[in-house]
């Protein structure tokens, strides 16, 4: 009979939905299939990508500032020419011509007498040619910029791990999203078999004068309804596909694998354990705790700003007028540089309190971001809960309403009930397994987010 051939397609409808396995649902193994697209995706992201870069540049900066610690080493040359300037006058004669002249007197020795001199205060030509070398001997604001430096290096590191677990679930949300997509699509496609179908029994039974052509032309209507919906599916079985593939960073268009079985495990802590847990694991407050130590080193190099600094400067070189390499040309000298800011204008008493501030304000965001934590876990365990339920609610509705279907499709065969009362239960069966399918997907999604928020990939209570 036709409505045997009916139920076979609903039947291969249910088969659909039944893609993935629950077994107490609370934790979910990762397929290999979605665990090689996560590491391609981390291999791969261009946002990762760049902030592993961040990271580089900050180790480089990192060496900058340790190197400051070492003598620098440099080589100077100046080579000037000068024309004109100040005058310089020395009185040789007004000082020297009277004693000449006593000399003369006494001794009848003619003595020659001189005249006052004047030279140029630039020399015409003039060089200086020298290797110097300097070394920090006492320099607090060198040791804290060293430690603050290597703390926000680390930061940059761990900025790059926060990001690399949003990018986990940002791959499994895309993922699962687009498997929804194609099993919604899918549900849609053989639905449409089933509406081809009931029009050509409804045909069949318009021709035996069974029924009135209105159903018959409501089965086309309905199937015209349907075509509309499966174009909306497919765009955004696309979406979801470049999604996922930009993610990824390849072809928008690349083949992506079907995982047909995801099977879930048992879910591990209750909520308390969980927003423990991610107060724990979550390394965005490893990232505050060194914002803090950055902070309070700052405030250290401020106050001790104050204190005076001591380095040793060495040089040897040539001096002249040329380039002679001889005893009268060359030189060394050697000097240690000592500096005391006694006075100034009270700035450092101002970048002081800046700094305590500073220190005090990144010490309350770190309260407020644990807190945050916290109830974000317990937030996500919840609606994880509430998934469960949903799953199996529309688990029993599904199975609910194919069993009433079977029923009314049988007797709408016999012609005992109306197109309206089989058009409503076949409306409700696909409802049904809409929500299902939906549902199971939905779950996948939640549990990815509650492994983020309590970042549960760097647990190893739930990695063996």
């Amino acid at each position: 009979m036709d409505y045997l051939r009916i139920n076979s397609i609903a039947k291969a409808i249910y088969l659909l939905l039944t893609g993935i396995t629950i077994l107490n649902p609370k934790l979910e193994a990762q397929t290999t299939v979605l665990h090689d697209y996560v590491q391609e995706g981390l291999g791969n992201n261009l946002a990762l990508q760049q902030k592993i870069d961040n990271y580089s540049m900050s180790l480089q900066v990192l060496r900058e500032a340790k190197g400051m610690f070492y003598p620098s080493l440099s080589f100077n040359a100046r080579y000037t020419v000068a024309r004109g300037g100040r005058v310089i006058e020395f009185p040789a004669g007004d000082m020297l011509n009277p004693v000449y002249q006593t000399l003369n007197q006494l001794t009848g020795e003619p003595f020659p007498l001189l005249e006052n001199q004047e030279f140029m205060f630039y020399r015409p030509t003039e060089q200086e040619t020298k290797i110097q070398l300097v070394q920090p001997i006492v320099n607090s604001q060198l040791y804290f910029n060293k430690k603050i430096q290597s703390t926000l290096t680390e930061t940059e590191r761990i900025d790059a791990e926060v990001y690399k677990c949003y990018l986990i679930k940002e791959i499994k949300t895309a993922y699962y999203s687009y498997l929804k997509a194609v099993r919604l699509a899918s549900l849609i496609a053989n639905t449409r078999i089933l509406l081809e179908e009931n029009i050509r029994v409804n045909e069949s039974l318009y021709a035996h004068d069974k029924v009135t052509i209105d159903a018959v032309l409501r089965s086309q209507s309905e199937l015209s309804k349907l075509e509309s919906k499966q174009a909306e599916s497919d765009k955004l079985v696309k979406i979801s596909a470049a999604y996922f593939n930009f993610l990824l960073n390849r072809q928008q268009n690349a083949e992506i694998i079907d995982d047909s079985l995801l099977v879930i495990q048992e879910w591990l802590f209750n909520a308390e354990e969980t927003a423990s847990r991610a107060v724990k694991n979550r390394e965005e407050l490893l990232m505050l705790e060194n914002y803090n130590k950055a902070a309070d080193l700052n405030y250290k190099m401020v106050r001790y700003n104050k204190l005076p600094t001591l380095l040793g400067v060495a040089e040897y070189g040539i001096q002249g007028e040329d380039y002679n390499l001889d005893e009268n040309s060359d030189y060394l000298m050697a000097s240690v540089v000592f500096r005391w800011n006694i006075f100034s204008g009270f700035q450092n008493n101002a970048k002081i309190k800046q700094a305590r501030i500073q220190k005090e304000m990144t010490e309350k965001r770190y309260e407020e971001v644990k807190s945050s934590i916290r109830l974000e876990a317990t937030q996500a365990w919840y609606d994880l809960q509430a998934s469960v339920k949903e799953i199996e609610t529309s688990r029993k509705q599904s199975e609910t309403m194919r069993n009433a279907f079977e029923i009314i499709n049988k007797r709408y065969g016999q012609g005992q009930v109306s197109f309206v009362e089989y058009l409503d239960a076949r409306n409700a069966l696909v409802s049904a397994d809409e929500s299902l399918i939906i549902n199971q997907y939905d779950y996948l999604i939640k549990m990815a987010e509650l492994e983020r928020v309590s970042n549960l990939y760097n647990d190893d209570a739930t990695h063996p």
